[in-house]
């Protein structure tokens, strides 16, 4: 199991270039009194300034991390150093049985487990009440809806030449109009467009495009009963209903046909980390191995919060994954994982007129799809003046996004021969985040 792992995924977990310099100057025998592997447990005691060596211990089944150091980084040092020795020098590693303070984490790990499980089953909302508030809900988010429609239809009529002129402040304000009405998908899109007048050549096709999105939604919302029960799941989605995890349990445990639970093994293909304000937002995009169904796995993190690192791409693990209700390409949270093992081989990768075709397929499903995964197997990165693409066998090109900034790297990787690349793909870009080089696995994310 520890063979199986890599110093480059060991150090993907690290929170900052910090921690990373400091991990890998940890990961050396001499500074480590005791070291430990059994089974998916690692452990050890790191000298450190005072008297007490530092406890840390990993749980290899996730990753999961404790150390007894007082940073407050996660995973700290440490857990980075003894990661990496594990990977580098297993043999310094002894196996004897783990000591008192492992097996009492370990134990305690698992009755909080226990305990999650328990309360999600007792979990149980009044229907009255729930069904009281999403009428209060609801009446907020149609006046928001009838502000808005009014809102678009100014702005229209000012015209194109008036949005550059605008201040952020203006498209936050219709955007905060939006929180206030408990409609805050709507409220993102909003705040997006202030962005676009000011995103270079082609900027009021897209202004338009997004416009149009914003438009679609709206009357959708007004017509829901003449949808379909998945398109009316997808709509909700967008506006911002919330959909607890809770719920969806439940919802499973009652067989609602909306509501898939997939048991597989999980592939971790590739993760983005986006900053906004305080806000950090994590994608993470999985690979059904036997389903072969794509799903992503959000993660939101305020301040100095830190976000789930547990999810390393490279790695996979045998698990169940709850799909909240939509259309198209569906996010989904972890419901069960279990026996994580740190290699995958390269998925099935397609030529990319098929994975467009695959792109416009789910678009048809569901048209405010923002970014889709792709896979595309046999390609070679081609640059071009000050831009990067990816090229075919059929000699099909595909733009890369332009803040990618490792086009040198895919081209270094490929030493000329093909690659398996796999990224998302907005529409316009693709922006790479993993690639496969033979059966070899390079992280491009976050």
């Amino acid at each position: 199991m520890a063979g199986t792992w890599t110093s480059e995924q060991v150090l993907a977990l690290s929170p900052d270039a910090g921690s990373t310099k400091r991990g890998k100057s940890l990961a050396n025998v001499a500074k480590w009194q005791l070291l430990g592997h059994a089974g998916q447990a690692v452990w050890g005691e790191c000298k450190g300034s005072g008297k007490k060596p530092y406890r840390t211990q990993i749980d290899l089944s996730e990753p999961a991390f404790r150390c007894s150091c007082p940073s407050r980084k996660f995973p700290c040092k440490h857990a980075l150093g003894l990661f990496l020795l594990l990977v580098e020098q297993l043999e310094a590693f002894g196996n004897d049985p783990p000591p008192d303070w492992v097996t009492e984490w370990l134990e305690k790990r698992a009755q909080t487990a226990n305990r999650q499980q328990i309360k999600h089953k007792k979990a149980a909302a009044d229907p009255a009440a729930q069904a009281k508030r999403a009428e209060k809900r609801a009446a907020k988010i149609e006046a928001g809806l009838e502000d808005l429609t009014q809102w678009l239809a100014d702005i229209i009529r000012q015209g194109l030449a008036a949005w550059p002129n605008q201040p952020y402040s203006f498209w936050d304000q219709a955007a905060a109009r939006l929180v206030d009405a408990q409609a805050p998908g709507l409220a993102r899109r909003v705040r997006s467009l202030g962005s676009i007048p000011h995103s270079g050549q082609g900027w009021p096709e897209r202004m338009l495009t997004a416009l149009g999105q914003l438009h679609l939604l709206v009357e959708s919302y007004g017509r829901l009963d003449s949808l379909t029960p998945a398109m009316q799941a997808e709509v909700r989605s967008q506006i911002g209903w919330p959909q607890t995890q809770d719920d969806l349990r439940l919802r499973v445990e009652k067989a609602d046909l909306l509501v898939d639970c997939v048991a597989d093994t999980w592939q971790i293909l590739g993760k983005v980390v986006i900053e906004e304000d305080k806000l950090q937002m994590q994608r993470t995009w999985l690979w059904g191995s036997e389903n072969q169904k794509s799903a992503l796995v959000l993660n939101f993190a305020h301040g100095r919060q830190p976000l789930d690192v547990s999810l390393i791409p490279g790695s996979s693990f045998s698990g169940n994954l709850i799909f909240y209700p939509g259309t198209g390409l569906q996010r989904a949270f972890i419901d069960l994982r279990e026996n994580t093992t740190a290699q995958v081989p390269p998925p099935t990768g397609n030529t990319i007129a098929a994975a467009i075709g695959h792109y416009a397929h789910s678009l048809s499903q569901n048209p405010w799809l923002e970014r889709f995964p792709l896979t595309l197997a046999q390609v070679w990165p081609l640059p071009r003046e000050d831009s990067w693409w990816l090229r075919d066998a059929a000699r099909k090109v595909l733009p890369i996004a332009p803040g990618f900034q490792r086009g040198w790297e895919l081209l270094a990787l490929s030493g000329g021969y093909p690659l398996t690349v796999f990224g998302e793909w907005n529409g316009s870009t693709f922006l790479p985040l993993s690639l496969w080089s033979g059966q070899q696995f390079h992280p491009l994310g976050d």
